[in-house]
C-alpha cells in the first residue's frame, strides 16, 4: 500500500511504539508499518522504492516476428512458433510467452471452422440463387420442405485441431478445413422440416439409393405434405446423385411435386444441418450409445423431442442466410 501522505507518516513515525492503534486509524497493516519504521531508522526515509518490473524477453520487432509467422502457417503451435523465433533471432521464449504475445494482437487457438469446399462455379450459382431469394416472404418460405441426409456415429471427431485467428474472422479461408463427411460405424438418416412440421426420421445402416429414395423418402413421406399442402408445396434437396435418379425424377412427375432449385455445395443455405447440430447436442447430453441399437433409439427419439418452434426459427431465417451469402460473394457463410 502507497503512503502518500506527510501527516500520515509522521504519524508513523512518533508513534511507532503504538503501532496497532495507527494501524487501524489509518488501515494499513501492522506489518507495513513495521517496514516503514525500519527503513526511516536506517536512512531516514519512508518513501515507496518502485519497480520497474521483470524486463520484457522479446523486442518489438521480434513480437512482430511471431504475428507475422503466426499468420502465415495459422496451425503453427506455440512450440513452433517459439522455435522459429530462436532459430531466427537467437532470443528464446516459452509457449507462455507466445501466448501472450499473440493474445496482444487478438490472434488466439481455436478449432477451425470445417467448411465444404468451393470452387468459383459453385460460389457464381451460389451467389444468383441466393440473390433470387432473398426478397422471399415468409408465407413462401413455409411452402418449403428442406431436406436432407446425416451420418451419426459412435465414433465422434475430436477436432483437437487449433488454429491461430482474430475474433470475427472464423470464415475466412485460411481459417477453416474443408471437409465432406466423417468415418467410422453409425446410421444415415433422413429427415424433412417445413413450417410447423417434420417427417418421421428415416434410418437405415446402408448407403442411399435412388430406390431407397423413392421407395421410402417420396412416397412414404414426402408425398404425404405434398397431398395435405397443394400445389404450391416445394420439395427441397441436394441434388446427391441418387437423389436424380431417373426413377426418383419420374415419381417427382408422376406425384407432381415441385422440386426446388437447389445451388449445390450449399449446406450453410439449409437450416436442417442446424437441426442435425441440434440432434447431435441432445444425444451427446445424454450417456453415451454403446452400440448401433443404442445409437438407433436416441436418434428417434431426440428427433420427436426437438422444439417446433427451433425449427421454424430456423426456416424463417432464411432471408438472412441469403444476405450473409450475398454479403460473401457467394462463399461459405457463418450460417
Amino acid at each position: 500500500m502507497q503512503i502518500t501522505g506527510n501527516h500520515q507518516m509522521a504519524r508513523i513515525v512518533r508513534h511507532n511504539d503504538e503501532s496497532l492503534e495507527v494501524s487501524e486509524e489509518l488501515g494499513i497493516a501492522q506489518s507495513v508499518i513495521s517496514r516503514l519504521w525500519q527503513r526511516f531508522q536506517d536512512d531516514g526515509n519512508v518513501s515507496r522504492c518502485y519497480s520497474t518490473g521483470r524486463p520484457r524477453v522479446t523486442t518489438p520487432n521480434e513480437d512482430r516476428y511471431l504475428a507475422v509467422t503466426a499468420k502465415r502457417n495459422r496451425r503453427s503451435t506455440a512450440s513452433d512458433l517459439s522455435r522459429q523465433l530462436s532459430s531466427a533471432t537467437g532470443t528464446t521464449v516459452s509457449r507462455q510467452t507466445v501466448y501472450r504475445r499473440l493474445g496482444h494482437i487478438g490472434l488466439y487457438a481455436r478449432r477451425p471452422v470445417r467448411c465444404v469446399p468451393l470452387t468459383a462455379t459453385h460460389c457464381r450459382l451460389r451467389l444468383a440463387w441466393s440473390r433470387e431469394h432473398a426478397l422471399w416472404t415468409p408465407q413462401q418460405w413455409s411452402c418449403v420442405m428442406f431436406s436432407d441426409e446425416s451420418r451419426f456415429s459412435l465414433q465422434s471427431d475430436s477436432r483437437r485441431t487449433l488454429i491461430r485467428r482474430a475474433p470475427g474472422t472464423s470464415y475466412h479461408q485460411e481459417n477453416t478445413i474443408e471437409r465432406h463427411r466423417y468415418g467410422g460405424a453409425g446410421w444415415l438418416v433422413w429427415g424433412g422440416n417445413i413450417l410447423g412440421s417434420r417427417t418421421d426420421l428415416h434410418v437405415q445402416s446402408v448407403t442411399m439409393t435412388g430406390h431407397i429414395y423413392r421407395d421410402v423418402i417420396l412416397e412414404q413421406n414426402v408425398r404425404l405434405f405434398r397431398g395435405a399442402m397443394g400445389a404450391e408445396f416445394l420439395f427441397m434437396d441436394d441434388n446427391a446423385r441418387p437423389h436424380r435418379a431417373n426413377i426418383v425424377d419420374e415419381c417427382l412427375q408422376s406425384e407432381d411435386i415441385t422440386l426446388m432449385d437447389w445451388p449445390a455445395y450449399s449446406p450453410d443455405l439449409n437450416p436442417i444441418e442446424h437441426v442435425w447440430d441440434m440432434l447431435g447436442r441432445r444425444i451427446a447430453a445424454q450417456p453415451p450409445p454403446t452400440c448401433l441399437p443404442e445409437l438407433r433409439r436416441a436418434l428417434l427419439d431426440e428427433w420427436c423431442n426437438i422444439p417446433q418452434d427451433q425449427i421454424d426459427n430456423l426456416i424463417l431465417s432464411m432471408p438472412r442466410r441469403c444476405k450473409a451469402c450475398i454479403a460473401s460473394s457467394g462463399r461459405n457463410t457463418p450460417y
